[in-house]
């Protein structure tokens, strides 16, 4: 392993960094000329510079992986499970250095970064199971003499485009059902924590992936829109805001690419006058300020039915002083930074104006946020927020909760309904047939029945609805693996020679 596992802790901070690309089994420094800062969230300190890679650059990486396909999508699949195997051992032995990069370049605790680690690896045992997820089908007979039947076949290079907030999950969402069903795979990661992508393209290698199968790009907006236009590219996954997936899935569909992109977020908790007051506050503030809200499937609005809001608003206030904040490696911090001091100003910007707007501050975290030089924000609750204010229109992807009141069920489901954005949905009730009712009525992706993050496991589809998605395929799981490879139709026929004759007319099947 290289230093990239060795990331500075808390009470170990060194020098800065250099980091590169890596194409054809090894890190390579950028040409470019270009480059961008990565900083400590925890500290504010400049840690690291990243190459920013031209579109020559990523036009290399493309041809070492167009070659390496050629001896690729000839492995068994038995042969390419055995090394998912070892891909998955590895990957396990190494949660604690990924965890160190996670907290040093995006800032969050050390449990929720091991944990990210946790959940990656679902989607790798999902992979390991590859054999049986290409199953194609086969019909003996189907007309005299004939076979018919069907195969699914990789579509050569496919690229993945990830967000800062899970720089190894997200990549794992992609790449380990893409290598899984014969791919080669482009990874270009967020360039505020780029490091991850190198750890894992350093034990892919150890695990034994051919050199060329698996490259990573760094860059900005020129790698991104020559991945976009590339014609060596197959596939494009993205994971990020919703505009950036809509211009991701507009400019890749534009130049002949299957693309699925997943965009942005307002994810509503519904609590019902029936509901387990405890049970709803610890989930609000658990879904709300986990990894300082940097995350798609966070809860950021709070909708109080009747007159449970409250008592609901009274419970989550009681909850806030004790939540943690600090830097990510110490053991008693429960929320850490935001990842650059530019997020973090623009969210403490919610704050502002929603009290301009007509909001109740209940608890403001620009003022219970650490000292120091860090991109801290301690947690902050909005009451009283409406559909016409920023704080409810916008995603603030940020440690900001909001309560919205209304009088019914109803008024609920037509808030969520006309909202834009359409990722996850949940419900907090003791009563099952109005949870069932909410699972029919809802217009979400993912819905959680007394669970505030339904982040569905690695066998089923990750994926929101309305401009949380654009695309018609979600991520990981069975429709992963159709994203990834396209279907075939064989009709076979091994006639007696001595039988053979010329037949114009329209093929029968009888």
């Amino acid at each position: 392993m290289t230093e990239l596992a060795e990331a500075p802790s808390a009470a170990d901070r060194g020098g800065e960094k250099r980091i590169g690309h890596w194409i054809g089994g090894q890190v390579v420094a950028g040409e470019s000329g270009r480059s961008g800062p990565v900083f400590e969230p925890a500290t504010g300190r400049r840690q690291g510079t990243v190459d920013f890679a031209s579109v020559e650059e990523v036009d290399r990486a493309v041809r070492v992986a167009r070659e390496a396909f050629r001896d690729w999508r000839t492995w068994s699949l038995s042969r390419r499970a055995e090394l998912f195997f070892r891909i998955r051992a590895l990957i396990d032995a190494h949660r604690d250095d990924y965890a160190r990069i996670l907290v040093s370049e995006h800032g969050k605790v050390f449990s929720d970064a091991k944990g990210e680690v946790a959940r990656g690896l679902e989607v790798v045992d999902y992979a390991c199971g590859i054999p049986t997820l290409l199953k194609g089908g086969f019909s003996e007979q189907a007309s005299t003499g004939i076979d018919v039947y069907s195969i699914r076949q990789p579509l050569g290079v496919v690229a993945g485009i990830t967000p800062f907030n899970f720089p190894a999950m997200v990549p794992m969402w992609m790449w380990a059902p893409a290598l899984a069903c014969g791919n080669c795979f482009l990874l270009k990661p967020s360039e505020k924590d780029p490091s991850a992508s190198l750890l894992t393209a350093e034990l892919l290698k150890e695990a034994g992936l051919p050199d060329g199968v698996f490259n990573v790009i760094q860059g900005d907006k020129v790698a991104v829109d020559a991945i976009l236009e590339h014609r060596g590219i197959s596939a494009i996954s993205f994971v990020g805001s919703t505009p950036i997936a809509h211009y991701v899935y507009d400019s890749g569909t534009r130049h002949g690419k299957r693309v699925k992109a997943l965009g942005g977020a307002k994810n509503h908790m519904v609590v019902l006058p029936d509901a387990d007051i405890d049970m709803a506050a610890d989930a609000a503030v658990s879904a709300g300020y986990g990894s300082a809200g940097e995350r798609c499937m966070a809860v950021s609005v709070v909708v109080a039915v009747g007159g449970i809001a409250d008592p609901l608003v009274e419970a989550i206030k009681e909850r806030l002083p004790k939540v943690v904040v600090g830097d990510g490696m110490d053991p008693a911090s429960e929320m850490g930074p935001l990842i650059t001091r530019e997020h973090r100003d623009k969210v403490a910007g919610y704050i502002e104006s929603g009290a301009a707007q007509g909001a109740t501050v209940v608890a403001d975290g620009r003022k219970t946020a650490p000292e120091g030089d860090g991109f801290f924000l301690g947690v902050s609750l909005l009451d009283h927020v409406t559909t016409e204010m920023d704080a409810y229109r916008d995603e603030i992807f940020g440690p900001v909760l909001s309560v919205v009141r209304v009088d019914t069920y109803d008024e609920a489901m037509q808030l969520i309904h006309d909202n834009p954005y359409g990722n996850g949905a949940a419900i907090f009730t003791r009563d099952g047939g109005a949870a069932r009712q909410f699972e029919f009525d809802v217009e979400a992706g993912m819905v959680g029945i007394n669970v505030p993050i339904p982040v569905p496991v690695a066998y089923y589809s990750f994926g929101g609805w309305k401009a949380s998605l654009f695309g018609d395929s979600h991520a990981y799981g069975p429709e992963s693996v159709h994203f990834y490879t396209r279907g075939k139709v064989v009709t076979s026929r091994w006639p007696d020679p001595a039988t053979s004759t010329v037949d114009l007319g329209f093929p029968q099947t009888r």
